[in-house]
């Protein structure tokens, strides 16, 4: 009867043994990233197509600022975001081509119903984004502390865009009930759709 083989030594394997939930976390953070990323994008579209309706037009000077303001904030978030797609080597969502021509028809479309529809899309927009946040703070807090705190910060800056939209009549929209509803659900539907692609 033959030995046994001797057991390897770890310095002997060549091919690292699979671990339950290996590289789980690394993919999230890419989950993470990618559906943040898209988010931004999206929000930069919506309010510089809400701005290219204001702009130009008499009265309308304050709140075409009030959307090149939160676009440049916007912008920030995009372009944290970009970067940390590149270091990471990760993709950002196969749905940006759809995303931008949603958040142009958006901004536009609010805009064009007039300034208390635009104002509403972003409470809309923003209490979406900033409950999607709150969860990945949450998430991150203990794992990934840097990047709960990046996007604490987002956060609040969001909450800002929200607070200032509802004082400055969002809730006044025409058909403001009908119009938050189908923009929040829309946001969460792209928000489910560019994490798995």
């Amino acid at each position: 009867m033959l030995a046994p083989p001797a057991p390897e030594s770890q310095t002997d394997r060549r091919v690292p043994l699979a671990r339950p939930g290996r590289g789980a976390s690394r993919r999230r953070r890419a989950q993470i990233l990618r559906v943040d990323h898209a988010g931004e994008y999206a929000a930069v579209h919506i309010y510089r197509a809400q701005q290219a309706v204001f702009e130009g037009r008499a009265g309308r000077e304050e709140v075409a600022a009030d959307m090149g303001e939160m676009q440049a904030q916007e912008a920030v978030h995009l372009a944290r975001f970009e970067a940390l797609l590149n270091a990471e080597r990760v993709r950002p969502t196969v749905m940006t081509p759809v995303w931008r021509l949603a958040a142009l028809a958006l901004g536009t479309g609010t805009a064009l119903m007039g300034e208390k529809a635009a104002h509403a899309c972003t409470e809309a927009v923003e209490s979406v984004i900033e409950e999607h946040y709150a969860d990945q703070i949450a998430e991150l807090q203990d794992r990934d502390p840097a990047l709960a705190a990046e996007l604490s910060a987002f956060r609040d800056e969001e909450l800002a865009h929200h607070d200032h939209a509802v004082e400055h009549g969002s809730r006044e929209a025409p058909g403001y009930g009908l119009l938050s509803a189908v923009i929040k659900a829309g946001c969460r539907a792209a928000i489910k759709l560019s994490e798995r692609v």
